[in-house]
């Protein structure tokens, strides 16, 4: 199977002329290597890691699984092959674990303290992605136990504040549901009363934004009022820090998306160290 585009460029980015320091030292030496994870954490990337490593001719051996919960100075996989490969491919692999692993485990303490507080919740990422790196972002999400959320536009419709600005909102429902009936609809609110025109109208899905919780809670009661909370799926939004994502979780929400999940990213520390030489190279 050929190499992901995307996998192909990182790689490409690091070594547009090839790498100058191994070519020079060491061309024909092999060795085994091993990637260890300094911190605590979820591991996400090895799928992305192996493909790497592979395209480039090293063996690689998973010692945990994708997702495990691992503790600081676990191995991750081993390597072996020539330590040219090796250190060719070794920022590029650790850069996109480091990066993902930093994603599931974010991901995965929020997915756990909201579930807590209401076992029916989810948690769903944005497209608030590194450019470049959605499919990335969105794999470390998954793993972490997130919805993906929207992979791009294309994916399906969703009404935002700057569409209102153009188009009143009963229009913009209307023309949306015309437009496909194949394709869900959600619609973003920051009042109560704008959710229960959406829903009337015929959004499939409410997003209601940077609302307070108790101005959430006003919005549901207003939809049960009318009988319309059971025919919408509502997603809370905005500025929901894991500091506050209890207090939403518990008002009976659907889902609760959070953009800082892939837009601020703490990357997990993870290192690759070269274990001595496999064979000798002969100097004449």
């Amino acid at each position: 199977m050929p190499l992901r585009e995307d996998l192909l460029r990182y790689l490409n980015e690091d070594i547009p002329f090839g790498d100058v320091t191994s070519r020079a030292m060491i061309p024909d030496r092999r060795c085994m290597a091993r990637i260890t994870v300094k911190e605590n954490a979820i591991i996400s990337g090895l799928a992305e890691a192996e493909a790497l490593c592979t395209h480039c001719g090293i063996t690689f051996v998973r010692r945990v699984s994708e997702g495990a919960d691992n503790q600081a100075g676990t191995t991750i996989p081993e390597l072996e092959g020539l330590a040219s490969s090796v250190l060719m491919v070794e920022r590029t692999i650790l850069n996109l674990m480091s990066r993902m692993s930093g994603i599931a485990t974010t991901t995965r303490r929020a997915v756990e303290a909201a579930r807590a507080a209401n076992p029916a919740v989810r948690i769903a990422g944005t497209r608030k992605t590194a450019p470049g790196l959605r499919l990335c972002d969105k794999q470390a999400l998954i793993t972490g136990g997130a919805d993906p959320h929207r992979m791009s536009l294309s994916d399906m419709i969703l009404i935002k504040d700057n569409h209102l600005a153009l188009v009143p909102l009963k229009d913009a429902v209307r023309k949306a549901r015309a437009y496909s009936r194949y394709v869900n609809i959600e619609v973003e609110v920051e009042t109560a009363e704008n959710a229960l025109i959406a829903a009337q109208t015929g959004a499939d899905i409410i997003l209601l934004d940077n609302m307070l919780p108790r101005e959430v809670q006003r919005t549901l009661d207003l939809l049960v009022e009318h009988t319309m909370r059971e025919q919408v799926i509502i997603e809370v939004s905005g500025n929901i820090t894991p500091q506050t994502l209890e207090s939403y979780a518990v008002l009976g929400i659907d889902t609760i998306s959070m953009g800082s999940l892939t837009h601020t990213v703490k990357n997990i520390d993870i290192s690759l160290e070269v274990r001595g030489a496999v064979s000798t190279v002969k100097i004449f």
